[in-house]
């Protein structure tokens, strides 16, 4: 017995060693054909999740375009085209004077893509006075880059610019291979010489100064496994490597790296590939990269963070030098060019042009009631908005100062007020700028949608409207301003009174509306029925329920500004309501489309109506609570508007539209205190400023036909002419309509003769 066991140990021991080398082996072999599916699989097709690409609406050039010769070369800019030869290639524009030579760029827009061209523009002051191609051949119409303004990246924060592989010059390829693994074209994914390499220098250094792994092993952590030092990982990375080689081409592998290596952040954005890093380092295409420029964003590859340029300009000059230095040592370039490359500044693009985080708020917004998230962070879609980058430059700068000036003269220290500006075009309902805080590229809480605040006065034109629409007055209709008190379903009184605590007795409506007296609103609110009102609003365009309360006459209810735009524009419309939106057409990742969003324009009010509502709310800059606009623009615009102010000054507003603006303006503090502005002192500076960047025209509307223009005394709603009272103010009221006259200033009916037609009548028949 014993015999036996000794024979049959050795036997029961290798049979044993066998099974469990063979388990390991088909084990390691299970694990390889997982690892080798997971590389297939999620490599194949589409590599990366693309963010949608937002633009904004391109800026159009022909004779007669409102764009100055210094604002066209400001637009170049922003677009980041550069002073030069237009002979070097797209990118580049030569002035001189009013003309400018420009090399365009290829360019996808949302209705086709444009090849590169070479244009000549001739502008003066104030216009353009011409357009003409290379040949010069006049060309009625040229349209300059849409500007590239954000991104729909998804949540982890990864946004690339994908590129070809006919996107990747010569020299790109040649310098990724050279400073991060010389030996790509050799190995197979694993480079053992470059393992024992970096081992050898490590212990010589005793810390780790080199790294052993290939590009390809540098793609596989980075798109497939975690940055944790341990040996499973290192294993599961060069296994990877290895089947991806065995699976791919070098060339493909090594596109790939470039577009998915990190190279830094933008705030909550990382900045991922090549073409995403010429962009937001240098705001060029990765093709129009100067040797220097190329050199740079390759020595970011070695550390982004410690070698950021914007935090650490010096490290990053001299990490570029010393890559500039090794590419002609390598002869990829010749030393004169690595020396004039090293000479040059880092050259990294001015802030011009940035991300507009709380436009692309309204966007991503919008774009969820047609799309999934998923989609927009990942399906490479293009999308191309309504944002017009002047508009929104303009919003942006009127908001900076006017709060640094506000906050100077506050007697609250440190007090830091905050506002929202919301800017769109009336016949079309798009949105052109969205300024939603003080903090102006941050991403954070969105004043311009989220912040719902009391309105004031705001709501005025809309009880004026329901007035208007229910036949009963004009704007010259009388109406007692005089305390109220009203008692509230709970028992307690309600008695409003004046901003200025006055009481002015009987005024015409024009005069209670442009000077904004609370008594004779809520008289005539009381008069036309509070669900008259609702009404109104709700048909200018706000979709919340609103409850009846007397205090809704006076604005106690809550929007956002964007819901102010939204009512606004009706009345800027002439009673048609445009949908607001944001977002034109999307493209999918090949440029074909995928959605239109149309115009949607539907009744809303009386057109009569509202034109003499609009006239009426003219009178308001005039000579009512919004003067300084009037005297701003000279009194040759004509600028309906409306001043806003929440109870206890928490909140000040300012709403406005000319013929081709309109736009809403809050001012106020986040915690609600009181601010001590009026929706004059606030807002409306804002407004002013940004209004007057952006050269409006006058508020024009066609004259109803049921409706006429007639002269008022505006203290005492008696009908004059324009010389006879220096109250005089125009006003519309429906034809035929008889109004008392001023004593010694009456006029005529409208449809009876003058006197000299008359006497024209008489000489007629006695000739006859």
């Amino acid at each position: 017995m014993k015999r036996f066991r000794l024979r049959t140990l050795p036997r029961r021991l290798l049979w044993i060693l066998g099974i469990t080398i063979l388990s390991i082996c088909a084990a390691f072999t299970l694990w390889v054909l997982y690892l080798d599916r997971v590389v297939t699989s999620e490599f194949r097709g589409r590599l990366w999740s693309v963010p949608a690409r937002v633009y904004a609406e391109p800026i159009e050039l022909y004779a007669g375009t409102n764009i100055g010769s210094d604002d066209l070369e400001q637009e170049l800019r922003r677009l980041h085209y550069r002073p030069g030869d237009p002979a070097v290639g797209p990118g580049f524009y030569r002035r001189r004077g009013g003309e400018f030579d420009l090399n365009a760029r290829r360019v996808r827009f949302a209705d086709e893509l444009r090849a590169p061209m070479r244009v000549r523009v001739h502008a003066i002051a104030d216009s353009i006075s011409g357009v003409s191609a290379a040949d010069g051949s006049e060309l009625p119409l040229f349209r300059l880059d849409p500007l590239l303004v954000g991104s729909v990246f998804p949540v982890h924060g990864e946004d690339r610019i994908v590129l070809a592989p006919d996107e990747v010059s010569p020299l790109l390829r040649a310098a990724i291979k050279t400073i991060e693994d010389r030996r790509f074209d050799e190995h197979h994914g694993v480079d053992l010489r470059s393992i024992m390499r970096a081992m050898w220098a490590n212990l010589r250094a005793g810390r780790i100064a080199q790294g052993g792994s290939t590009l390809t092993q540098q793609l596989v952590k980075n798109y497939f496994l975690s940055d944790e030092q341990t040996f499973g990982r290192k294993a599961k990375e060069a296994v990877m490597a290895l089947r991806l080689e065995a699976r791919y081409t070098k060339e493909e592998i090594l596109v790939a790296y470039l577009n998915e290596v990190y190279l830094g952040q933008d705030g909550e954005r990382a900045v991922h590939g090549f073409g995403l890093g010429s962009e937001y380092f240098f705001g060029k295409p990765v093709d129009e990269l100067e040797v220097n420029e190329l050199a740079l964003l390759v020595g970011l590859v070695k550390g982004p963070s410690y070698y950021d340029p914007h935090k650490h300009p010096d490290r990053a000059r001299a990490r570029r030098n010393l890559v500039l230095k090794e590419l002609a040592d390598e002869r990829v370039i010749d030393a004169a060019t690595a020396a004039e490359a090293s000479a040059q500044p880092l050259g990294l693009r001015t802030t011009v042009g940035g991300y507009v985080p709380a436009f692309l708020d309204l966007v991503r917004r919008h774009l969820k009631r047609d799309y999934a998230e998923a989609d927009l962070s990942a399906a490479g879609l293009s999308i191309f908005t309504t944002l017009d980058p002047r508009a929104q430059a303009a919003a942006e700068r009127s908001l900076t100062r006017e709060l640094k000036r506000l906050d100077a003269s506050s007697r609250i220290r440190s007090s830091h007020l905050e506002a929202a500006v919301v800017i769109a075009e009336p016949q079309s309902g798009d949105v052109v700028a969205v300024v939603g805080g003080r903090e102006i590229g941050s991403s954070g809480f969105n004043r311009a949608l989220d912040a719902h605040r009391p309105i004031g006065s705001l709501v005025k034109p809309a009880v004026y409207l329901a007035a208007m629409e229910s036949g009963r007055y004009t704007a010259a209709s009388l109406i007692e301003d005089a305390p109220i008190s009203l008692k509230l379903g709970d028992g307690s009184l309600w008695e409003p009174q004046n901003y200025t605590h006055e009481v002015f007795g009987t005024v015409p409506l024009v005069r209670a509306l442009s000077e904004s007296m609370n008594l004779a609103t809520v008289r005539l609110g009381l008069e036309v029925g509070l669900d008259k009102v609702a009404d109104t609003l709700q048909r200018l365009g706000l979709e919340k329920k609103l409850a009846l309360n007397p205090s809704l006459l006076l604005g106690a209810v809550e929007l956002t500004p964007l819901e102010v735009v939204q009512v606004y524009t009706a009345l800027a419309n002439g009673g048609f309501q445009a949908r607001l939106r944001s977002v034109q057409v999307v493209l999918d990742e090949h440029g074909m489309p995928l959605k239109s969003f149309k115009l949607e324009v539907t009744p809303a009010a009386s057109p009569a109506a509202v034109y003499q509502v609009d006239r009426m709310m003219a009178q308001v800059t005039e000579r009512g609570t919004g003067r300084a606009v009037g005297a701003r623009f000279g009194g040759h615009l004509t600028v309906p508007a409306k001043t806003g102010t929440s109870s206890d000054l928490r909140d000040s507003w300012f709403a406005g539209f000319t013929g081709n603006h309109v736009a809403v303006v809050w001012v106020g503090y986040d915690d609600n205190r009181p601010t001590g502005l009026t929706g004059a002192m606030g807002a409306l500076p804002i407004w002013l400023g940004a209004m007057a960047d952006l050269k409006p025209t006058s508020w024009e509307m066609a004259v109803p036909s049921e409706v006429e223009d007639r002269w008022i005394e505006f203290g005492s709603g008696l009908e004059t002419r324009a010389g006879c009272s220096a109250d005089a103010v125009l006003i519309a009221v429906p034809r035929g309509t008889t109004l008392p006259a001023r004593s010694g200033c009456a006029t005529q009916p409208p449809d009876s003769p003058s006197v000299v037609d008359r006497v024209k009548q008489w000489l007629e028949k006695s000739l006859r």
